[in-house]
């Protein structure tokens, strides 16, 4: 027979839509649904600008170190790549001299097709973050990274 007794909310909450974890996946949810209507139009997925923007900040990162930074598994980042080398985004080598990891670079298409829809996302992110008070985005961002850590991530 299952114990019935209720069990306590981690904080005060009339129902589940008072939840930290209910608001912080609406709130994600919105910022993808977002970026994939801004993205489309550019040809582009969350995924692929995601990982366009790490290579531009740090070139030649391998499939590995794209997957944990865009938080997909190594198979799906597999697809990813394999997208923006058939768009002719990003280059990688066929093989390589030593271990296996193939080091992505953008090309200079992925640039232009980056900047480009660069300007989209920052553009809901500033519509995003201008909801707030400017005072509190670093309390924000701080609490979320608290609150990421806590969890182990």
């Amino acid at each position: 027979m299952r114990d019935r007794t209720p069990v306590p909310p981690p904080h005060p909450a009339d129902d589940v839509t008072e939840h930290v974890g209910y608001r912080l996946k609406r709130a994600a949810a919105a910022l993808r649904g977002a970026m994939d209507k801004a993205l489309r139009e550019h040809g582009l997925t969350v995924p692929q600008y995601a990982c366009l923007e790490l290579l531009d900040e740090r070139p030649g990162l391998s499939n590995a170190e794209l997957a944990r930074s865009t938080f997909v598994t190594r198979q799906s980042m597999n697809v990813v790549l394999r997208g923006l080398q058939d768009a002719d985004l990003i280059s990688r080598p066929a093989t390589t001299d030593h271990g296996r990891a193939l080091p992505a670079h953008l090309t200079e298409h992925g640039r232009e097709r980056l900047h480009a829809a660069r300007s989209a996302v920052y553009a809901i992110e500033r519509t995003m973050v201008g909801a707030l008070p400017q005072r509190r985005l670093a309390a924000l961002l701080t609490d979320l990274d608290r609150m990421a850590e806590a969890l182990g991530g």
